[in-house]
């Protein structure tokens, strides 16, 4: 099967169309796939649904998105980096499901494991849990009845993702903390698209070192990426 792909509009082509749910890997700006985020824009696809934990920054990541209104849904945890996400929610434009960061991680998880639910503490009590499914659990000291949410796995049309390294047949490896949301976005969707900055042939990947096995992984490009940084902090400086 052929997995490498000139650029992201090859890799995305027969793939995108309106009102898909697209599940995308990173946190802030680290780790996004900014070059497909790129070419779905250059689509013109509509009505998009994103899961992702935040929205990235007004000119970057899923922003530029928001800018065009091709996203119709935002699920995510944050959304505090960028104005026009919060513009667009609070004027009634954008729907937007509030998900706690590890009850998203875990929903997308759950998803690429084939499980459509399970229970979690976090939420219960709060607007999070309203709607949903509540039951007790043995959990607490001296077994203890204590109230669980039910959460449902996440299970995407699409997912896009940022790694470090891939070979040819799609085993990934993460850099360092771009790995984030990456992994388990990339299982949770029906066909993952990863964009990469180095490919390498098959059989040179440690097997130890592989953060995802390629049977998750349909479609793969190699870029040149920008990585801005989100917020920039710098030592004052010393007075010579």
């Amino acid at each position: 099967m052929k997995k490498v792909y000139a650029n992201a509009a090859e890799a995305l082509d027969g793939v995108l169309s309106d009102g898909m749910f697209i599940a995308s890997g990173g946190f802030g700006l680290c780790g996004i796939p900014e070059l497909l985020l790129d070419a779905i824009k250059d689509s013109g696809v509509k009505d998009l649904t994103f899961a992702s934990n935040n929205a990235g920054v007004d000119d970057f990541g899923i922003g530029i998105l928001l800018q065009t209104k091709q996203v119709k849904k935002m699920i995510s945890s944050y959304v505090g980096e960028n104005a026009e996400f919060m513009r667009q929610y609070l004027s009634g434009e954008l729907e937007l499901e509030f998900n706690p960061q590890g009850t998203l991680a875990e929903r997308m998880r759950a998803g690429g494991a084939g499980i459509p639910g399970f229970f979690t503490k976090t939420g219960v009590g709060t607007v999070i849990a309203e709607g949903k499914l509540e039951k007790q659990f043995p959990t607490g000291p001296d077994g203890a009845m204590e109230d669980y949410i039910m959460e449902e796995g996440m299970f995407a049309d699409l997912a896009i993702v940022k790694a470090w390294k891939a070979d040819e047949t799609g085993n990934l490896v993460f850099r360092k903390t771009a790995r984030n949301f990456n992994a388990p976005a990339a299982t949770c969707g029906k066909i993952c698209i990863v964009e990469v900055e180095e490919i390498v042939p098959t059989g040179s990947l440690d097997p130890d070192s592989i953060h995802l096995p390629g049977i998750y992984v349909h479609r793969i490009i190699q870029g040149d990426h920008e990585k801005r940084i989100e917020q920039r902090t710098v030592r004052p400086r010393e007075e010579a």
